[in-house]
């Protein structure tokens, strides 16, 4: 994005706003809080994760991950936004520099977008097909699909590195980014119809996913079958399979179903093997809304920003409000802050585990050191 008169390179500059937004002095402290709340927030959550054993699973692998990538963008792209506002919205710096703060701020938000599409496939196939998800997709497959989502992030910010004047800094943003041109002028439509299509790919998975959890919710009318049984094995058509249940999990008397014969109880594959993971499928359901939101509140935050690109890239020589421009780039800035506090307010087990090593702490630090006693000496 940039302003509405003719450079000397052709690209195209809106006018100043004087109602263009927050004075200096409150975007200083608008960006002030933004990186203390994305650091804070994501090196909390990424401790917690890394720390608690509990946690060490795949869909909280690609929160780390996510997390990580949120905390860098606040310390190598933020400061810059820092100096550029404390210099009157002009870039102190080598042009060079800027080059390399746009690719690491595209990579940052392409690598969002990828991680958020990765994670609602393997939502998916975590309540689709539960007992796959819980054999195959282990700590190796999520190194995997994290690094599949770095490897296309750079792919697609890299090349604009060697397209000149395409990594610029854009005044009415106060950043370095790709700047946005008529869709004839550079490769500003296909770059954003990448953008677009992976987070509308992300939101398809979400919604196929909640039709899967309302199809399989349906009541249907109960038909009750009696089930066939002379010594309390209880089998037929009306059986449920809680007696043949009963009897491999151990807890099974009297003789065993005709339905197992030959099948020999062995405890080791009981513990490994469970027949159902009701209670697990429940905690990848909360797991999957959470990530939901994660990405309704990623598309929130950047949807007034997409649509200021899309007009510049279909319009030519459109003029669009300074002010509109920078609370459009201000709102990608917050979304770097908000992914803890809603992983923190969607997901209890976080919360709790929050909560349980916030008390142990303090209860360490209370307990008051016992005197020291040698056995038949009465304590001074």
């Amino acid at each position: 994005m940039a302003n509405a008169s003719e450079g000397a390179e052709g690209s195209v500059f809106f006018p100043r706003d004087p109602a263009q937004g927050l004075p200096p002095g409150g975007k200083l402290a608008a960006m002030g809080l933004i990186i203390f709340a994305s650091l804070s927030g994501n090196l909390l959550l990424a401790f917690q994760v890394f720390k608690e054993k509990g946690l060490h699973r795949a869909p909280y692998f690609f929160l780390l991950d996510l997390c990580l990538a949120d905390a860098a963008r606040a310390t190598v792209c933020f400061p810059f936004v820092w100096a550029a506002v404390g210099r009157g919205s002009v870039w102190p710096y080598e042009p060079l520099g800027c080059k390399i703060v746009a690719f690491l701020s595209v990579l940052s938000a392409f690598h969002t977008v990828f991680v958020l599409f990765l994670v609602s496939i393997t939502r998916y196939i975590a309540v689709a097909h539960h007992r796959f998800y819980t054999k195959q997709v282990t700590m190796w497959t999520c190194v995997a699909v994290i690094c599949t989502a770095w490897t296309l992030s750079v792919a697609m910010a890299f090349p604009p590195v060697f397209d000149v004047g395409t990594y610029k800094f854009i005044r009415e943003e106060d950043q370095c980014h790709f700047e946005h041109r008529y869709f004839k002028a550079n490769d500003s439509l296909g770059f954003m119809l990448m953008f677009v299509v992976v987070i509308v790919a992300t939101h398809v998975v979400y919604f196929k996913l909640v039709c899967f959890v309302y199809e399989h919710r349906r009541m249907r009318p109960e038909q009750l079958v009696p089930a066939v049984s002379h010594n309390w094995t209880f089998h037929g058509p009306g059986a449920t399979g809680q007696a043949a249940a009963n009897w491999i999990a151990g807890f099974g008397r009297g003789p065993t179903p005709p339905t197992l014969v030959g099948i020999r109880q062995n405890a080791a594959s009981v513990q490994n093997k469970r027949l159902l993971g009701l209670d697990e499928l429940k905690v990848e359901k909360r797991i999957g809304r959470m990530f939901y939101i994660i990405a309704i509140v990623f598309l929130l935050l950047w949807f007034p920003y997409i649509v200021a690109c899309f007009l510049r890239v279909f319009v030519k020589g459109i003029a669009l409000p300074g002010s509109y421009v920078a609370f459009s780039a201000w709102m990608t800035y917050a979304q770097a802050g908000v992914n803890p506090v809603v992983c923190y307010v969607t997901n209890k087990e976080l919360r709790r585990s929050f909560w349980t090593s916030l008390t142990h702490c303090r209860k360490s630090a209370s307990i008051p050191q016992e005197a020291y006693c040698v056995i038949g000496r009465p304590c001074e």
